[in-house]
């Protein structure tokens, strides 16, 4: 078991890919909702990049992109701090958990982890975050997850991503 991981330099790569195909393909509006604090910086770097790429050929880009992140979807973030007061953190959160434990909840496993609220600090690459955060957590205490808690969070989730994605929809599409 791990994870798949592609340098920035290669997921800008297929985002430009992805972006430029169904560009060709008529779509106007690119809406990208992210749930990885991690793809944040590279997932706007590749949005930059097209858009560069369009300014420098002086035409127009042809469509528009918008990443979200799904925790700063509008109500999230607060249920997240009201749910979960102490203890939330950057990584390994508990509304991470909780919304996993209301969709998988055949799959919900404890673990005895200490301290109860994990240290924070820095992220660089993978060895050091590795050794500063050896069970992945940052700052938080996951063991407060629980499936209702995610209920609660993906509804509101739904609602305002439903919300935002109409939104995007209605601004004026990027003139040809």
């Amino acid at each position: 078991p791990g994870t798949i991981a592609l340098r920035p330099s290669t997921f800008m790569a297929a985002i430009g890919d992805w972006c430029r195909s169904l560009g060709l393909a008529g779509f106007e509006k690119l809406y990208f909702l992210n749930g990885h604090g991690g793809n944040v910086a590279t997932i706007d770097a590749a949005f930059s990049e097209l858009y560069a790429e369009a300014t420098y050929a002086q035409r127009n880009r042809g469509f528009a992109c918008k990443q979200k992140n799904w925790w700063e979807l509008k109500g999230v973030f607060a249920l997240a701090n009201r749910q979960f007061p102490t203890g939330h953190g950057s990584h390994a959160t508990p509304s991470e958990i909780a919304v996993t434990q209301w969709g998988y909840p055949d799959s919900i496993k404890s673990a005895n982890y200490a301290p109860q609220i994990a240290p924070t600090g820095p992220i660089r690459e993978a060895l050091d975050f590795r050794a500063r955060y050896p069970d992945g957590r940052m700052g938080s205490d996951p063991g407060q997850a629980t499936p209702d808690k995610g209920g609660e969070l993906v509804s509101t989730a739904v609602a305002a991503l439903i919300e935002d994605v109409a939104a995007f929809s209605a601004e004026a599409a990027p003139a040809s």
